[in-house]
């Protein structure tokens, strides 16, 4: 059924990589002039066995323009199999970046969204210029299957490892803090990370640990999901939140949410630990711009772009769908030229 799934020939949607035979279609024009010139110029040689008045009623325009249409159709037929010549491809497919997958790398981004990622050093507070951020890097990594991670004193996947982004932005858009036990428990979110990362993944693994605290809870020590990380080639940046110094943070109480002046703890000592182990690197944001720009670091750093010469050689084309419409609409115009004149003859 795969023969038959593909017939979009809008070419907005596609690139090429032999664009240079596209100069042929210059000679399309050329090409049904020519056919409607050998057409005067021929001379009939069918006999004709129906009377006169028949014979001036296949004389008339009708007849003519229904020529120049087939001739067109021709033409048409011509210009779609040089398309697929120029080798078009589509890398908007899910299905082409699947197969395709060596060119992109798998993402787990690992959130804290404990209580203290209210704190107000980031606007309008750390967790939502955290959410913000790692939207706008969701959105330029189009290749890469990515998933995400949530954890405070627990940890659970907010969404799993997906090539359809707008789910993981959904799902993104509706996190906040106060869902789980209160803690931080980087160990146990990183070891969901990690787990997130199974045997099926790509041969790139990534994940992106981001805390404002101290390891506080959890089954699993950061030092020991460190090493799982390692053992299965998963590299782990590691991102600090906060400003350094003393930042407005929230203060429980059974009357609500106060904010107070306290002083920003986070253990980049650890923190640094583990993106060393496992290859990646250690970053500390004090605002959502220095945030944003490490963001940007990483996707520079773990960036699969591919250069127009790998495209050239390695990148599958899709010349099905112009074959199909091509073939369909020459068989088409041959089969009328054949049976309708041959019927009025």
């Amino acid at each position: 059924m795969h023969v038959f799934s593909n017939w979009n020939i809008a070419l907005w949607k596609y690139d090429f990589l032999a664009p240079h035979y596209l100069w042929l279609l210059l000679l399309m024009p050329f090409f049904y002039g020519y056919l409607v010139w050998k057409e005067r110029r021929s001379s009939g040689d069918m006999l004709f066995s129906n009377s006169v008045e028949k014979q001036e009623i296949l004389a008339t325009n009708k007849l003519e323009n229904i020529r120049k249409i087939l001739f067109l159709v021709y033409a048409i037929s011509a210009s779609l199999l040089i398309f697929a010549l120029a080798n078009p491809y589509r890398a908007d497919l899910d299905e082409d970046r699947n197969s395709n997958s060596k060119n992109g790398i798998d993402i787990v981004i690992a959130m804290d969204i404990s209580g203290s990622m209210l704190a107000r050093d980031f606007v309008p507070n750390r967790i939502e210029a955290a959410k913000l951020v790692a939207k706008e890097f969701i959105e330029r990594r189009k290749n890469d299957r990515i998933g995400m991670v949530a954890y405070e004193a627990e940890a659970f996947t907010v969404c799993p490892l997906t090539m359809d982004h707008e789910i993981l932005l959904a799902q993104l858009a509706q996190l906040k803090s106060g869902i789980l036990e209160p803690g931080t428990a980087i160990g146990l979110g990183l070891g969901t990370a990690v787990n997130r990362l199974k045997s099926d993944s790509l041969e790139s693994k990534v994940i992106i640990l981001l805390t404002d605290g101290m390891n506080t809870r959890g089954d699993i020590s950061p030092e020991e999901a460190a090493m799982l990380a390692k053992n299965k080639n998963i590299k782990v940046y590691t991102i600090g939140v906060g400003t350094r110094g003393k930042a407005l943070s929230p203060e429980f109480t059974p009357f609500g949410i106060r904010y107070v002046e306290a002083e920003v703890e986070i253990d980049e000592e650890l923190l640094t630990q583990i993106a060393m182990q496992t290859g990646g690197k250690y970053f500390r944001a004090t605002d959502e711009n220095s945030l944003r720009k490490i963001y940007q670091e990483i996707d520079v750093l773990e960036k699969r772009s591919i250069k127009d010469f790998d495209y050239q050689t390695n990148m599958p084309t899709m010349p099905e769908a112009f074959l199909k419409w091509a073939l369909l609409l020459a068989i088409s115009a041959w089969l009328v030229q054949l049976f309708y004149f041959k019927r009025n003859g």
